[in-house]
């Protein structure tokens, strides 16, 4: 019963323009530095979200770039849907612009470096990913009520 109040008290917390505001921010900096300090062990916001180091490279800058992201993990382990959901702001997030570019990249999933190829949803395939995700975290229905663009949502499938 105590873990179902904590999720749905952190689901309405993050449903929060507040939570939008300082989560961008505050959340990818303490979670780089914790999976850097376990050598990639824990991901603290993956105690409520699975969750992935995406390491993508930059469209423009051609550098690698390291965003730690929530996931829904699929078919145990071999693909993860990745939300672009920003927090809820009104801009695409910069790691989806990347993938867009260059969909070669790689995941650390549970502490392993894994190479990956994105691919973005759309159409019927998107709708249904769309729901499942819903069903797995319910906020990303805030996020997008709040945006007028469409939220990226990519597939991630080993290479």
């Amino acid at each position: 019963m105590g873990a179902t109040l904590g999720v749905r008290l952190v689901q309405k917390v993050s449903s929060t323009r507040t939570f939008a505001k300082i989560a961008p921010h505050v959340i990818p900096a303490l979670d780089r530095g914790v999976h850097r300090l376990t050598r990639g062990r824990v991901l603290l916001s993956a105690r409520m979200l699975p969750g992935v180091i995406l390491t993508s490279t930059g469209a423009r800058s051609g550098l690698p770039r390291r965003t730690p992201l929530a996931c829904m993990p699929e078919e145990g382990g071999h693909s993860w849907i990745l939300v672009g959901s920003n927090f809820g702001r009104t801009g695409h997030p910069a790691w989806t612009h990347n993938l867009l570019a260059r969909p070669e990249a790689s995941v650390n999933w549970k502490g392993r470096d894994i190479a990956v190829t994105a691919r973005l949803l759309t159409g019927e395939e998107r709708a249904a990913a769309w729901q499942a995700l819903l069903a797995f975290w319910p906020p990303y229905a805030t996020y997008q009520a709040r945006v007028t663009r469409e939220i990226r949502l990519f597939r991630l499938t080993r290479r």
